[in-house]
């Protein structure tokens, strides 16, 4: 039974499902906005908000968190010194997804996420 299983499987294994995740949350962030599925996104929103929140306090412990879950330096820095300032005193809800038309070749819905 997959009671309170709610996380996406994408027809993925594990590791291949959190370098997918891992690049999303990379390329959002190098960016500021992405267009992708819309389950992808939703997939993506809860994992990057935490890595804002993370952020927002600057610590090293910190960062070496985020760099665990990102691998890439150039993100991190990118995070911690120009997008986690901006949300100082917003408690939460740091990204925004929009929808878009399906996609014309198989269908799937799109979405944009962007950092608000």
């Amino acid at each position: 039974m997959r009671h309170a299983n709610h996380n996406r499987k994408f027809g993925r294994e594990r590791n291949a499902r959190r370098a997918l995740l891992k690049s999303l949350a990379v390329a959002l962030i190098e960016r500021g906005k992405i267009k992708t599925t819309t389950a992808k996104a939703k997939e993506l929103r809860p994992m990057v908000e935490k890595l804002v929140t993370r952020a927002r306090a600057n610590t090293l412990a910190g960062n070496r968190l985020i760099l665990s879950r990102l691998g890439k330096m150039e993100a991190v820095r990118k995070l911690t010194k120009e997008i986690a300032p901006r949300y100082t005193k917003r408690p939460g809800g740091y990204t925004r997804i929009s929808k878009l038309p399906a996609r014309v070749s198989d269908g799937s819905p799109m979405a944009i996420i962007e950092f608000v």
